[in-house]
């Protein structure tokens, strides 16, 4: 759900500040939040491409989540359940 939320709301300003740069501004890319990124190209013409992850469907994703956490808390029981099974402790973390 987080994921979704960086990709509908997150900010696409460093990826902006990567596609204004040039070499000699030595931007260290791996600061940058670079989340909403999908791909990028750099072509022989030295222009750079940046392809987003679409928000529409990030927010359509968001919407089909239910509220009380649905089947992402029921996968999460049973992973503990089986956890607890291998370790065979009592451990409830």
């Amino acid at each position: 759900m987080l994921g979704y939320e960086r990709l509908a709301f997150g900010s696409t300003a460093d990826a902006f500040r990567l596609l204004m740069s040039t070499e000699e501004d030595g931007i260290d890319v791996g600061k940058l939040d670079l989340f909403n990124v999908a791909e990028i190209k750099r072509p022989k013409d030295g222009a750079m491409e940046l392809k987003f992850f679409d928000r529409l469907k990030a927010l359509d994703q968001l919407g089909n989540i239910p509220e009380d956490g649905g089947a992402a808390v029921s996968l999460y029981e049973a992973l503990k359940t089986s956890a607890r099974g291998l370790g065979g402790g009592g451990d409830d973390t």
